[in-house]
């Protein structure tokens, strides 16, 4: 058999193929009951995919309402301000309150679905650049296939919500590509963005820790700065100051999630002055402290 590429390429093939590279990193996957869900202008900078097994939840995005439907899944792309309640229970109309506990197999399901929301959710990135796609609400209709997944995946949650083994993660990362592959084309569009600020886009995410400057990321592409920064807010639809905030608050959510770095530390490694200025930042864009952030006070 003669092979006509070297063989460390893994592709006998002349024939060149493109494909798109897709770094899914899970955060968090839960399966709780809820009695109280009044959470309000809430801005994360991940993806979160909900389901609700009974009905009664609410999700706004802006003027529209979803009133979320047991067959349907409804994805939340990063940076998207969005708000939500429990109908039988809403309490509150500013901030973010939540109240609940994770289902175990010592819970009868059955027991709490006349008063509260029972309610799954999972929280996770894509890597550059799919993190930065256009804000919104996504509702996908839950087919067998997908339901019989996320049966699999609710029923092992009740089961054991720390230590999670291989072929649960195989099993929810797969759940997760192939709801994603759902949502519509026009979802995609930032992702075929200019080369130049798709260069500067990865050196942040490299970097994030630094101090960057317009002037730096400029030259990096062999632009003036701010001939650059137009070319940047006209492709991202957000400043190139703001988007950096953005991505160190990214930066510290994961940070939150996967370690036990005090909020000292992680503001003194993303490059923040201090605590208070890093608090200051995190508040403006994410609603919520980070005290209240790694308290897991919100879904």
């Amino acid at each position: 058999m003669k092979f006509v590429k070297e063989f460390g390429s893994g592709d006998p093939s002349v024939n060149n193929q493109q494909f798109i590279d897709v770094k899914l990193k899970l955060l968090c996957c839960r399966y709780w009951y809820l009695d109280l869900w009044d959470c309000h202008d809430m801005v994360f900078p991940f993806w979160r995919i909900y389901w609700n097994k009974n009905e009664g939840g609410e999700l706004k995005l802006q003027e529209e309402v979803y009133k979320m439907d047991p067959n349907y899944l409804y994805i939340i792309s990063p940076f998207t301000s969005f708000s939500t309640r429990f109908l039988k229970n809403h309490k509150h109309n500013s901030g973010i309150h939540v109240s609940g506990k994770n289902l175990t197999q010592l819970h009868k399901e059955a027991d709490y679905e006349d008063k509260s929301l029972i309610h799954f959710f999972t929280h996770f990135k894509l890597g550059t650049p799919f993190d930065n796609v256009f804000p919104g609400i996504f509702k996908i209709e839950l087919t067998d296939h997908l339901k019989e997944r996320l049966v699999y995946i609710t029923d092992r949650l009740r089961l054991e919500n720390y230590d999670f083994k291989l072929t649960f993660n195989l099993k929810l990362q797969s759940f997760i590509q192939e709801v994603l592959s759902n949502i519509g084309p026009q979802l995609w569009q930032t992702i075929n963005i200019d080369p130049r600020v798709l260069t500067v886009h990865r050196y942040i995410e490299r970097s994030v820790g630094e101090k960057l400057s317009n002037s730096e990321l400029a030259s990096l592409v062999n632009m003036a700065p701010n001939s650059f920064a137009r070319l940047f807010k006209e492709e991202m639809h957000i400043t190139l100051h703001s988007f950096i905030q953005n991505r160190k608050i990214a930066k510290a959510c994961e940070l939150f999630e996967h370690s036990n770095e005090s909020i000292e530390s992680v503001s003194f490694n993303l490059g923040f002055s201090d605590r208070y200025h890093f608090s200051r930042v995190f508040k403006s864009i994410t609603g919520i402290s980070p005290a209240v952030y790694k308290s897991g006070r919100y879904t």
